[in-house]
This record gives C-alpha cells, sequence and structure tokens, in this order.
C-alpha cells in the first residue's frame, strides 16, 4: 500500500475522505473510501446559465466547441429515483452489460445489477489495463429500465436532424473511458462528480487504448505543454456538459458516480 500513496500524492491533488459511509446527499453512494482525484484547478470550459437561449446555443456550441450549462433541466424527481436503495430495490436482479474501459475494443459481460453495485463497483485499480477494467454505461435494456428513464428530462436543445439515446452509468471513484470521439451530445451527472478532458477534432491527444483515464491523468498529463493541456471542466449535479460532434473526450469519475449522457445520432 505504501507505493500506492506516494505515486498518488506525488502526481495529482488528492480529496481527504470526509465521510466514509453511504451519506444520504449523495443518494447513499458510497464516496470518498479511499482518496479521491481532485477537480482541475482552473476550468477551461465556457459555463453558462439557464438564461442561454437556443440560438445561442446553436450559433456558439453546437457545432464548435463545448460548454456547460447550468440548471437548464431540473432533474430532482429523476435523482430521488437514483438512490442506491431505490435502485437496488427495483433493478438489484436484472441483468447490466458491462464494458471494458479502453478505446477500441469492448469486451462485455452480463451480471446482476446488485452484484455489480456490491461486489464490482469499487475504485479504480491503478495498476489494471482498460481492458480489465469493468465499467457500467450504455447497453441498458430500455424495456427493463424504461420506468427509469421516463422519470429523465433531456437537455431541451437539440440539433436539426437529430434524435437523442441514453446511455446510464454508475461507477466507482477514478474510473472512467479513456479518450475516443463520437457524434455530438450531453452529459448529466445525477450523483458524484465526473470530470472531462476534451480536445477539438484536429488535435488527437496523446494517450494509449489501453491505459486508464487515471493512468493517463498521473503519467502522461503533469508533462504535456501547455499547448498539449486539454480543455477540461468537472460537472456536478444540476450541470450538463456538451460537446460537439467527433471531439475527442475521456471522462474521470472523482466519487461514485451516477450519470446519465444523450447522444445525438
Amino acid at each position: 500500500m505504501g507505493a500506492w500513496w506516494q505515486v498518488c500524492l506525488l502526481a495529482i491533488p488528492l480529496a481527504l475522505p470526509t465521510d466514509l459511509g453511504y451519506p444520504e446527499q449523495n443518494g447513499g453512494w458510497l464516496t470518498n473510501k479511499y482518496l479521491a482525484p481532485m477537480e482541475e484547478e482552473h476550468c477551461t470550459v465556457e459555463r453558462r446559465d439557464a438564461s442561454l437561449t437556443y440560438s445561442q446555443f446553436i450559433d456558439q456550441y453546437a457545432f464548435s466547441r463545448p460548454v456547460v450549462i447550468q440548471g437548464i433541466t431540473d432533474n430532482s424527481e429523476f435523482q430521488a429515483h437514483c438512490t442506491r436503495d431505490q435502485l437496488l430495490a427495483e433493478f438489484g436482479d436484472r441483468l447490466v452489460r458491462l464494458s471494458t474501459a479502453n478505446t477500441y475494443s469492448y469486451r462485455k459481460v452480463d451480471v446482476p445489477f446488485q452484484e455489480y453495485v456490491e461486489h464490482l463497483l469499487e475504485p479504480q485499480d491503478l495498476a489494471s489495463l482498460g481492458s480489465d477494467t469493468l465499467y457500467f454505461f450504455g447497453d441498458n435494456n430500455f424495456t427493463e429500465w424504461g420506468s427509469l428513464f421516463q422519470q429523465y428530462r433531456p437537455p431541451p436543445f437539440r440539433i436539426p436532424g437529430t434524435s437523442g439515446a441514453y446511455s446510464f452509468g454508475i461507477a466507482g471513484s477514478g474510473s472512467g473511458v479513456p479518450f475516443h470521439w463520437h457524434g455530438p451530445g450531453y452529459s448529466e451527472v445525477i450523483y458524484g462528480r465526473k470530470r472531462w478532458f476534451l480536445y477539438p477534432p484536429e488535435k488527437t491527444p496523446e494517450f494509449h487504448p489501453n491505459k486508464t483515464t487515471l493512468s493517463w491523468l498521473l503519467d502522461t498529463y503533469p508533462f504535456l505543454p501547455p499547448e498539449d493541456r486539454p480543455v477540461e471542466c468537472t460537472i456536478h449535479p444540476g450541470e450538463v456538459l456538451y460537446f460537439p460532434d467527433r471531439w475527442w473526450h475521456a471522462t474521470l469519475n472523482l466519487d461514485t458516480s451516477v450519470f446519465i449522457s444523450t447522444f445525438l445520432g
């Protein structure tokens, strides 16, 4: 254990645990069981509030740059359905499909949701490769989980010619998906915090496709020159991050996090 603590303390700022149980304010999801990576020193994604209009969104962000929008949706009812106790009571015996957390190849494993929550929902192991890290996001059965998704209010701004598809997930502290890209979309955190790293389509990030985001943060990020740093920000409950088409992005859950993305395709 000594080496683990030394690596983390030297490489990135860490948050000291304040509560080792299942705090009510985080929906009962375990957080800060171990030291967790902290937020970036300065968010470099513009933040807008609910006064942002649709025309401003289209003109300024939809096709050009990411934005964090605060208070654009009220998902307090959906959040109430996403507590640990509520989800286990309703979906504990349902199968969920886990994916490996690497960039180009995804192994799929089906397990009961209760087994995932009670035995696999752990902080990221620093020694694990992406191909060894199982991650619950997307691949949800929309028939079985439909009653939950009906409670969600997605961001109201749509890009012409697209429709939304949900990707719901729950993941432990330090977990995440390494750099990849796809079409445009939104990401909202329901519980916990999620840190995002983004690059425009013309700037391919330096990363190993089978290393976890946490490994990249420890081993690569500190040595990047300023001009090669990503655009980055941590989103909190009540905030929505929009990312444009083909923007590279990687994610890192700073706490045990419940989150949902709306992909525009």
